[in-house]
């Protein structure tokens, strides 16, 4: 869909007006401002683009009930087959993928960094700076140029954007091939142009991507189509497939893959099931296996500078470690520091991204520049700031080469408690700090998960290092247990966060101090502000439909939040009505009515969808005279005529040619309504509809008036559409309070 269209979640049926009109009559705060929503670069004042709501409710109508009766047993297996499948499939791809990123950026960096040392170790120091700066803005010029470009729903980290997904926000773009391989190809730039950036993020959107393009049948544009792959056509098997590809995202990250299940239920999954937790798990487990198969080749020297333990492959296991009673003063100082800093990390972000936004809005070579400007800062700092600290001589009895010539380095994690002196960790931190937050929402791939980390790690070896002989605790341990609770008080996650940091560290003593920092920081951030993602979505305007409703929503009832007059259809259509109807309202659900003959008086049948509409215009499935048309109704059609098309598309009635002829003649409705949708009393609190459409997963929800089955009485059905949740209130939106964080 492009910018210029008439945004598509509009909040109500509504009359049928002008734009101009509508707006109006609404007060100032029903009013969204303009945002755009597919850019992680463009957020607060951009255009307007239109947003499409998922719909994860099955639809219960004839036509759908006798395809079910008509099914075979071996339809039924191939179904449930090509399920396990392609869970497979998304596991075995995110594992290669993720295993590409890393070589790449294994390779590209340390070849960066060989450079950069062997000048060095010649002492031509000014050459070995213009090397590596010049290699540090080529790529991220690179980067940027494919991402502002090519697929601007690439940048950031995606993880907003599949959450929202998986909550019920369609964005256009976010999963396309375009957005995949700029994915792919920008965060190796970026990564391996040293930024403050990470990979975990864009590889959770990565292999998301990949799940989504395969539960669609591959893309037509780029005529990579699997028909043998076209058995999720709807919206709710997507919606698991791509749930698994989030899961084995982060597995693929951090080699974690019961932290990816965990990261797939606590944080971005509105709705779960236990069938979908074994897929999930299969999916993590087959990517853990492709990892360590591709691991072990490399590590026979057959990678390059692949390296143990290198730039992003993390290999940070350790010796046992003992703590005692004694010590967890010192771990709740520590959760207690990185909630506080974690909620300011937040909210500096958020600053920040708004003055980013201001810039990129000016056009794509503002956004290039802006990258550019933030690598030349970096490159400065990463170049300049060793000089600051003295250097310590390398221990005699090293176990490795040190310093490491001719590779790009390895992690030293053992016996490391005097390796770093206090300013060297002190200037690291402030860097790591304000770094992280500059070179994120540049217009790039870009991560957060391991900024944060490196961040965390920093000021908890810091302030292991100031602890001194007051606790026993190893300083690598308080470099752990740092890292945890900066990402607590950032992403505010405690049990997949808690697996993911086992799982690198290989250390399950590590558990109930980990489990409590990261209790310690969440509780105190909590109390400033959300979490870094959450405040992402409200920044981009993904009306996100939190899993808790606002207490002024227990005294609104339903009746409250519509407004009409509604927009309906009788049983037997005139096409002409329909067309008319489609053409000036851009609403995705419509309640059918019954009169004479079909009923004694007008009463509500059911709801049908504009899609299925669509189908039935697009098929000519019409009729001479209004009558019943029954089985024969389903002769010209088939189930693939009403699959779901894949993210961000969808028919348009523009696109739909009908003659004057046609235009009088009429449509049998029956078939194709969902006679038994989700419905409430007129009574119902606000409250327990927010509810209804998290749980249900719902698009759509009827209210019905109480009289409306007094034999005589006309029935004055209102429909609630949702975005996850639009609907109107007198004086305010769910909408509103959902995109912008307003409870009033």
């Amino acid at each position: 869909m492009e910018g210029d269209e008439e945004p598509q979640h509009l909040l109500m049926i509504e009359p049928l007006i002008d734009r101009d009109q509508r707006m109006s009559s609404e007060s100032a705060l029903l009013r969204r401002s303009s945002i755009n929503s597919t850019s992680q670069v463009a957020l607060v004042g951009a255009k307007v683009c239109p947003i499409e709501s998922l719909d994860y409710e099955i639809i219960e109508n004839d036509f759908f009930k006798q395809d079910w009766r008509n099914g075979e047993k071996v339809e039924i297996f191939k179904y449930i087959f090509m399920k396990w499948t392609l869970c497979f499939l998304v596991g075995v791809m995110g594992g290669l993928v993720g295993f590409f990123i890393n070589l790449a950026v294994e390779n590209v960096a340390g070849t960066k960094f060989v450079i950069t040392s062997n000048l060095m170790l010649d002492r031509k120091f000014m050459h070995a700076f213009g090397s590596f700066a010049a290699i540090n803005l080529g790529l991220t010029l690179f980067s940027a140029i494919i991402t502002a470009f090519i697929s601007p729903a690439a940048a950031g980290s995606g993880i907003p954007e599949v959450k929202a997904y998986l909550n019920g926000v369609d964005a256009p773009g976010i999963f396309s091939v375009r957005t995949l391989v700029v994915k792919i190809l920008g965060n190796i730039s970026v990564v391996s142009a040293s930024l403050y950036v990470g990979k975990a993020g864009p590889m959770v959107h990565t292999v998301s991507c990949i799940a989504a393009l395969l539960s669609q049948g591959g893309s037509k544009k780029y005529r990579l189509t699997w028909r043998w792959l076209r058995f999720f056509k709807n919206d709710r098997d997507r919606r698991d497939l791509i749930t698994c590809g989030s899961a084995a995202g982060l597995a693929a990250a951090f080699r974690a893959p019961v932290g990816g299940v965990l990261f797939a239920l606590e944080e971005m999954a509105s709705w779960w099931r236990s069938a979908l937790l074994w897929r999930t798990f299969f999916t993590t487990a087959v990517v853990a296996v492709i990892l360590r198969g591709l691991i072990d080749v490399c590590n026979s020297g057959k990678c390059g500078l692949f390296g143990k333990g290198g730039l992003i492959m993390f290999d940070v296991t350790s010796t046992n470690t003992s703590y005692h009673v004694a010590d967890v003063p010192i771990v709740l100082l520590l959760g207690f520091i990185g909630g506080l800093l974690g909620s300011l990390y937040n909210s500096l972000l958020d600053k920040t991204l708004r003055v980013y936004n201001y810039i990129n809005n000016k056009g794509r070579a503002q956004k290039i520049i802006l990258a550019c400007t933030i690598c030349v800062v970096t490159t400065f700092l990463l170049f300049g700031l060793p000089w600051v600290s003295k250097c310590k001589p390398c221990p005699a009895d090293a176990s490795e080469a040190c310093p490491t010539i001719g590779r790009s380095g390895n992690y030293k994690n053992k016996n490391t408690d005097a390796e770093f002196q206090p300013t060297s960790l002190l200037i690291f931190f402030v860097t790591n700090y304000f770094l992280g937050i500059l070179s994120y929402g540049i217009a790039a791939p870009t991560g957060l998960f391991v900024p944060i980390i490196l961040t965390g790690a920093s000021y908890g070896r810091f302030i292991g290092r100031l602890s001194g002989s007051r606790t026993s605790l190893n300083h690598g341990l308080f470099a752990v247990l740092g890292a945890a609770s900066f990402l607590g008080g950032t992403m505010r996650m405690t049990v997949s966060l808690c697996v993911v940091l086992l799982e690198i560290t290989n250390n399950l003593l590590l558990l109930p101090l980990v489990m409590l920092v990261l209790l310690v920081s969440k509780t105190v951030a909590d109390m400033f502000n959300n979490n870094i993602y959450d405040i992402i979505m409200k920044l981009k305007g993904f009306p996100y439909l939190e899993a808790h409703a606002e207490p002024y929503m227990r005294q609104l009832t339903v009746s409250d939040v519509v407004k009409g007059p509604l927009q309906s259809f009788d049983g037997i259509e005139k096409v002409q009505n329909i067309v008319h109807v489609l053409k000036t309202t851009g609403h995705n659900g419509f309640p059918v009515i019954d009169g004479p003959p079909f009923s004694d008086y007008r009463a509500w049948f059911g709801l049908i969808l504009r899609e299925h509409i669509l189908v039935l215009l697009r098929k000519k499935n019409f009729l001479s005279v209004p009558q019943p048309t029954g089985t024969d109704a389903f002769k010209q059609l088939s189930s693939d005529d009403f699959a779901k098309k894949g993210s961000g598309k969808a028919d348009k009635i523009e696109d739909i040619e009908i003659t004057e002829e046609e235009m009088e003649m009429f449509i049998d409705l029956h078939p194709f309504t969902n006679a038994s949708p989700y419905t409430a009393g007129e009574t119902m609190s606000l409250a327990k509809a927010l509810l209804m459409f998290r749980e249900a997963g719902l698009r759509h929800l009827l209210v019905v008036p109480k009289d409306s089955g007094l034999k005589g009485k006309p029935c004055s059905l209102c429909i609630a559409l949702r975005v996850p949740l639009t609907v109107h209130v007198a004086a305010v939106t769910y909408a509103e309070a959902a995109c912008r964080g307003n409870s009033n």
